[in-house]
């Protein structure tokens, strides 16, 4: 599978040409901020490389902005301490929860703010949790990493599909902007998203291979 993904990998990397300038135009950041992927590049082993660069994007895959909405079972969990999902939802057939409590019941297409401290309803246009087969809580990176290039349990994405879910999806790109009461990931989407080509670039090795 692995030996699969690494060429894979290589035809992708011809079509990702304009993520990859956005190595070039991220702004420098703080020390608690996401890496940039020129980071990486004093790393020869291009395996290493690679393991390096997704230990790097951990930071937001693993981070409780995507945890809650990747659950081991059909209930959400909410907040930075990961807490079971009040009012006690369920998935439903097709993760935009079961007809008597929707998801859109509570979740509007924008963040709705109760003022401050006081907290937020986080929305976007289809708030949804992810597949059950992309189950990530309780789960090592590198078993995530491996799950998110299986086209079987990752919905038939290639990799390229990958590349552009991190670094353009919508609902991806809300775990930046959480809404009051919610800390967001670290750095930001296009950086996310920079660090995903170059990940590919370095043939999309994960921890533990």
């Amino acid at each position: 599978m692995r030996n699969m993904t690494s060429k894979i990998a290589i035809a992708a990397a011809t079509a990702i040409g304009g993520y990859v300038l956005l190595i070039e135009r991220l702004p420098a950041q703080a020390g608690d901020e996401l890496a940039r992927p020129t980071h990486f590049e004093s790393i020869p082993d291009e395996q290493k490389r690679a393991i390096a660069i997704f230990t790097e994007m951990g930071k937001v895959i693993q981070h409780p902005r995507c945890l809650n909405c990747h659950p081991q079972t059909d209930r959400p969990s909410q907040g930075d301490g990961q807490h079971p999902h009040m009012p006690p939802v369920q998935r439903g057939p097709d993760g935009l929860g079961k007809a008597a409590m929707a998801c859109t019941t509570c979740h509007g297409e924008d963040n709705f703010s109760f003022g401050g401290k006081r907290g937020s309803v986080p929305g976007h246009e289809i708030w949804h949790l992810a597949p059950a087969s992309m189950a990530w809580q309780g789960r090592s990176l590198g078993e995530i990493c491996n799950q998110i290039t299986d086209p079987e349990r990752n919905g038939g994405k290639s990799l390229a599909d990958l590349l552009k879910h991190n670094a353009e999806d919508g609902l991806v790109g809300w775990a930046w902007h959480p809404g009051d009461g919610r800390t967001p990931a670290p750095g930001s989407q296009e950086g996310f998203g920079a660090l995903t080509a170059a990940w590919i670039e370095s043939g999309a090795h994960c921890p533990g291979d």
